[in-house]
């Protein structure tokens, strides 16, 4: 008879190996699915664009964090105020097809789209995604995901970049995102979707 700590070591042993067997068979795919991002290990964080995996970065930093819940607290506080809709933060998968799924940092739905909301993700096109960047992620935030949040109807894109303590403001124009206008400190921050929402960059960064 196995003693636990035996018994623990193989049970750990045998999750190791089956987590290699979906490793390796993610690897052999070329072109990926929801389902399959389903079943990615549950120690390795991914987005699915146009059918690719996409490996995440380690944990954000202290400064994104920061950034993260200070957009995040002046957003809730007005959405709720004004009974506009809902606001979700990361990790919460955004499934807009079966070949992509994102986890923007920020993300509000609207009471008119409320159904995309189901019980372990949104399913659709919210109205707002925010992304905070970093030099990792720039080209995904700035290009990839900056095209697919466009072709699914999203009607804001705002990209916080940390760096230059600015804001950009994408609206959708005719399919494509066009710049409203970037932000810099200390600059009042203002949004077609929210008209009556200012902020100033001082609250940010």
């Amino acid at each position: 008879m196995l003693s636990g700590f035996r018994m623990r070591k193989k049970c750990e042993s045998s999750l190791y190996y089956q987590q290699d067997l979906i490793k390796m068979a993610i690897a052999e795919k070329h072109k990926y699915t929801y389902q399959d991002y389903l079943n990615t290990p549950d120690d390795t964080r991914y987005e699915l664009i146009e059918g690719k995996l996409i490996m995440m970065t380690p944990a954000p930093t202290t400064q994104h964090q920061r950034i993260s819940r200070k957009i995040e607290f002046i957003l809730d506080k007005y959405i709720t105020e004004n009974e506009l809709g809902e606001i979700f933060d990361a990790p919460y998968d955004v499934v807009l097809d079966n070949e992509n799924v994102l986890q923007p940092d920020l993300l509000f739905i609207s009471k008119d789209k409320m159904h995309i909301i189901e019980k372990k993700n949104i399913k659709g096109a919210p109205e707002l995604v925010i992304e905070i960047i970093s030099e990792s992620t720039a080209y995904h935030d700035m290009i990839k995901k900056k095209q697919l949040y466009a072709r699914f109807g999203i009607k804001e894109y705002w990209i916080v970049i940390p760096e230059e303590s600015a804001i950009e403001l994408y609206y959708l124009k005719d399919s494509s995102y066009q710049l409203h206008k970037k932000f810099l400190l200390p600059d009042i921050f203002e949004s077609p979707l929210f008209p009556s929402l200012q902020f100033s960059l001082t609250q940010i960064f």
